[in-house]
């Protein structure tokens, strides 16, 4: 009885549990939120299974698991936060001591007891100048990694990493140096919400965009932030920092994987400059590992200054000085291919790059602006006359929407265009027709802008009124929303709280139906009329219709006992 017991404790415990840490439990044992559960014995009974116990135990840090085999193996009942800990993940009963269930896979996982835990000594003194040039360079290389998926997005296969493909874009682009770095981008960029998913693919989230048009050290300190706050449970200290980074190898003691993931997170912390090669935290992190916020002074001297100005030449090329503010370099990105990247970063502009721009937005006049404004040389005359004949050449085929008709309307002054575009075998998806002096198609303007420019037609999109308007080419990520545990499992838990309303009716009728099943012999203590009671001892035979059916052996009789008149059974013993 041992186990129903257990069963019947833990109902209770959830019953008196408020629905956010009953919805965390659900979440951290990956319970599906249509579960057909009618009660908490239900719930109990689930949560007391050898698999759902399988997956609470990895999820413990190693003070919780160290308090939970001491329950186990030496009786010591677990009390005071960790104690409450372990009660909240369905661990330990109301006094601190493991349900049987749990004691049995806690030998089972840990049969000669918990691995060592890992030194936490580390070096005294920090070094530095290669924790900053490690976040320096890795803040461009994520910034490059963001600009290629803006153009376009970077494929995922089947296990939801990238592909060898896209690792090879990223390596051939210059964004990271090798395969193995490339996913390491990609990871810490989906971590901190700079990438989200369609399933397919990683896209630029909104706050990716956003954070591309950051200073340096903003993108550098935001992402720092968010790194920390997304460190597992088991890495971070009372304070809201992280304990020192050789503790994370054994820090859930219970998880194979947990070494690996341990690496996986030094990696990342290493690469962001917030812990060096031996594992110390240099001076301007150590205010995110003690729980407090980043201190970006220090960091701010050893990084290369920002340059807000480049050397246009007659080659129609931009040199830039030393790295170049980064709203800077993206606006100039959009208009130039970057050839280099290094303190001195080069950019090549051609008639394909101005026109690109244009379709973007740009106009020979703000392209103008924009390259006196941070030219140290001028305008050279080749570059203004690739900018003026791109101009005059882009735009002769204007795209609009007809919001009368519904249709899409391409024109353009010059037939011999019209005729080439009526005819293109490669516009065929967007099924353009002749109408008089213009086509017309019933697909979306966008996406008829877009196939004209891929196929090399000078195009511009219109608004109503002729203006040109800018057409935004990138797909973000859209807002990830994940439904909170206590909304998500709402429902449940108020199906589970209905269903226990008479808790004490609830476990007896459950305790008959196991009997029934199992044919059992059971004495029945039954309340009489007069207010006495009486103990029947009966094989239960069936249940139903708010009675108990069983045989008397000892009076050789079926007898049939209303439900409302039994106060308790127990096996015969």
């Amino acid at each position: 009885m041992a186990e129903t017991s257990d069963q019947r404790a833990l109902a209770v415990s959830l019953s008196a549990f408020d629905d956010e840490v009953l919805a965390r439990l659900l979440s951290d044992r990956h319970v599906s939120a249509s579960a057909t559960w009618r009660d908490m014995f239900d719930a109990a009974d689930a949560l007391l299974d050898p698999a759902s116990i399988a997956r609470a135990l990895p999820l413990l840090a190693r003070v919780e698991a160290e308090a939970l085999v001491a329950a186990v193996d030496d009786g010591i009942p677990a009390i005071g936060p960790v104690g409450r800990a372990l009660h909240d993940r369905a661990l330990v009963d109301d006094d601190g001591r493991a349900y049987a269930a749990v004691a049995t896979a806690v030998k089972d996982a840990a049969p000669d007891g918990l691995p060592a835990a890992s030194s936490d000594a580390v070096a005294e003194a920090s070094d530095d100048a290669a924790a900053a040039e490690s976040a320096f360079t890795n803040a461009a290389a994520l910034a490059d990694v963001l600009l290629l998926t803006l153009e376009s997005p970077l494929g995922r296969i089947g296990s939801g990493s990238l592909g060898a493909s896209e690792r090879r874009r990223l390596v051939d682009a210059g964004a990271a140096p090798s395969g193995e770095e490339a996913d390491l981008l990609v990871g810490l960029a989906a971590r901190t919400g700079l990438l989200g998913t369609n399933g397919r693919a990683w896209l630029v989230t909104s706050a990716g965009r956003a954070w591309l048009r950051l200073p340096t050290l903003e993108r550098w300190a935001s992402t720092a932030r968010t790194l920390r706050d997304t460190l597992p449970r088991a890495y971070r200290a009372p304070s809201g920092g992280w304990m020192p980074q050789p503790t994370w190898a054994g820090a859930t003691p219970f998880d194979p994987a947990g070494p690996e993931r341990a690496a996986r997170w030094t990696h990342r912390l290493r690469a962001w400059g917030l812990l060096d090669a031996r594992g110390a935290v240099p001076p301007w992190g150590r205010g995110l590992a003690e729980g407090a916020d980043v201190d970006t002074s220090v960091l701010r001297d050893l990084l290369p200054p920002e340059v807000d100005k480049v050397y246009l030449q007659n080659d129609l090329t931009a040199i830039a000085p030393g790295p170049l503010a980064p709203h800077l370099d993206v606006r100039l990105r959009g208009m130039a291919a970057r050839e280099s990247r290094a303190q001195a970063s080069s950019y090549r502009f051609s008639a394909a790059t101005i026109g690109a721009a244009i379709t973007a937005g740009e106009t020979a006049d703000s392209l103008r602006d924009f390259l006196t404004g941070i030219s140290l040389t001028g305008l050279p005359q080749p570059l203004a006359y690739v900018i003026e004949r791109t101009s005059a050449e882009h735009g002769r085929v204007r795209v609009s929407a007809d919001t009368a008709s519904g249709l899409t309307t391409v024109r353009t002054d010059d037939e011999t265009l019209l005729r080439a575009m009526e005819v293109d075998t490669s516009l065929r998806s967007v099924a353009l027709s002749r109408s008089d002096d213009e086509l017309i198609t019933h697909v979306a303007a966008d996406v008829v802008f877009w196939a004209l420019s891929d196929a090399r037609y000078p195009t511009v999109a219109v608004d109503a009124d002729g203006r040109p308007r800018a057409v935004e080419r990138a797909k973000l990520a859209a807002a990830a929303t994940p439904d909170e545990p206590s909304e998500l499992y709402g429902p449940l838990i108020a199906r589970l709280r209905a269903g226990g309303e008479d808790s004490d009716a609830a476990w007896l009728e459950r305790e008959l139906d196991q009997a029934v099943r199992a044919r059992a012999v059971i004495d029945v203590t039954v309340r009489l009329p007069d207010g006495s009671a009486r103990v029947f001892r009966l094989e239960a035979t069936g249940l139903g219709g708010g009675r108990l059916r069983g045989r008397d052996r000892a009076a050789d009789v079926e007898r049939t006992l209303p439900l409302s008149h039994i106060d308790s059974i127990s096996p015969a013993s």
